[in-house]
C-alpha cells in the first residue's frame, strides 16, 4: 500500500538518493523510504529543507508534496504536470463541460456525502434516520443547500452539542483538519492521476482555491475522518499526536465495500476520479462511480487503525 510520509520536526532535510527519500539531520541520515512508496509526502514543520531532485523523483512516480500551515490545513501543493497518457482530451473536456452536467455531478456528491454522513452516526450509535430523507431531497446543483442543512444537523449529533467546525481552532479541530489533510492530498493526487486538473472543479470555484476538484471529490469521503477523529477523542487523545497521524495515515488502506469485493479507500478514490473523468468525457454524470456507504460493522474496522502495529 502507498504510504503518507509526514514531516512534523524542524531542522530535517529531503533528498533523493538511489530510489529512495532520505530524511537527514545535521547531515546524519535519520530515515529513507522507497520513492515508489510514497502516495505523497506532508511537511508541517517550518524548518525543513528540500533538493530539487526529490520533488522531480515525487512528480516522476505521481506522488505530491504537500505543504501545511500551522493549523495543519494544507496552504500549498507540488503535482505532477503530466498525469495520464489521455490527459490533454480530459482537461479539454473537464474545462468545457456545461453547468447541468456540473451540476447534476454536484448533485451525486452531495447525496453521497448525506448518506455517508448517516452511514457515521450509525457507527457512532446516533439518530441517522432523517439523513436518508434528506439525500432524497437534493436537487441538481443543491438549490436548497440541502448539504448544509445535514451539516447543521450531523456536528451536534456525532460531536456534542458544544462542537463547532473551526479550521483555525486547536484540539477536535485540528484533528480534523490534520485527518482531511491526508484525505485531501489523496483525492489531489487520484485527480491528476486520471488526467484531470485539480483547479477545475465541478461546484467549488474560489478563483485562489488549486484544490477545487479534489475538494469537490473529497466530500463522500469525509465521514471516515469525521469518525476516526471521534474514535480518537474516545481513546484520550485530543490533539495532533504522533499516534493520531499514523491513525490517520493508515486510513488511506481501509477496507471498504466494493462492487467486486472488499476494496480499499485508496481505491475507491482512484476508481470515482477515473469515472468522473468518464462522466466529463460522456457528459452523462450517471458514469461517475460513487462507493456505497460502509455497514456499521465495516467501520468497525476504523478501530484498528488505532492500534500500533
Amino acid at each position: 500500500m502507498e504510504r503518507i510520509v509526514d514531516i512534523a520536526t524542524d531542522g530535517r532535510h529531503l533528498s533523493a538518493h538511489r530510489g529512495f527519500l532520505v530524511v537527514a539531520e545535521d547531515r546524519v541520515e535519520v530515515g529513507r523510504v522507497p520513492l515508489d512508496d510514497i502516495a505523497a509526502v506532508i511537511v508541517h514543520a517550518h524548518g525543513v529543507t528540500w533538493s530539487t531532485n526529490l520533488v522531480v523523483a515525487l512528480a516522476e512516480r505521481g506522488a505530491i508534496l504537500l505543504l501545511c500551515g500551522s493549523n495543519h490545513a494544507p496552504v500549498a501543493v507540488c503535482l505532477p504536470l503530466d498525469g495520464h497518457h489521455a490527459q490533454n482530451g480530459r482537461m479539454r473536456a473537464q474545462w468545457e463541460a456545461g453547468r447541468p452536467l456540473s451540476k447534476q455531478l454536484w448533485r451525486r456528491l452531495v447525496v453521497a456525502k448525506i448518506r455517508w454522513q448517516g452511514a457515521a452516526l450509525a457507527a457512532a450509535g446516533k439518530n441517522h434516520e432523517p439523513f436518508n430523507l434528506l439525500a432524497r431531497r437534493v436537487g441538481s446543483g443543491d438549490p436548497d443547500n440541502v448539504e448544509a442543512q445535514a451539516a447543521r444537523r450531523y456536528w451536534p449529533l456525532l460531536m456534542g452539542e458544544d462542537f463547532r467546525r473551526d479550521r483555525g481552532a486547536d484540539g477536535t479541530n485540528a484533528l480534523l483538519n490534520y485527518g482531511y489533510t491526508i484525505l485531501r492530498s489523496l483525492c489531489a493526487r487520484a485527480v491528476v492521476a486520471a488526467g484531470l486538473h485539480p483547479s477545475i472543479g465541478v461546484h467549488h470555484a474560489n478563483r485562489g482555491n488549486a484544490f477545487a476538484l479534489a475538494d469537490d471529490v473529497i466530500e463522500p469521503f469525509r465521514p471516515l475522518v469525521d469518525l476516526l477523529a471521534l474514535r480518537l477523542l474516545a481513546a484520550g487523545t485530543a490533539t495532533v499526536t504522533p499516534g493520531a497521524k499514523r491513525a490517520f495515515a493508515r486510513l488511506i488502506a481501509l477496507d471498504l465495500p466494493g462492487e467486486s469485493g472488499t476494496t480499499t479507500l485508496t481505491n475507491a478514490v482512484t476508481r470515482l476520479c477515473q469515472t468522473l473523468a468518464g462522466a466529463f468525457q460522456s457528459g452523462r454524470a450517471t458514469d461517475l462511480w460513487i462507493p456505497a456507504p460502509p455497514s456499521a460493522l465495516e467501520l468497525a474496522g476504523l478501530d484498528s487503525l488505532l492500534v500500533e502495529p
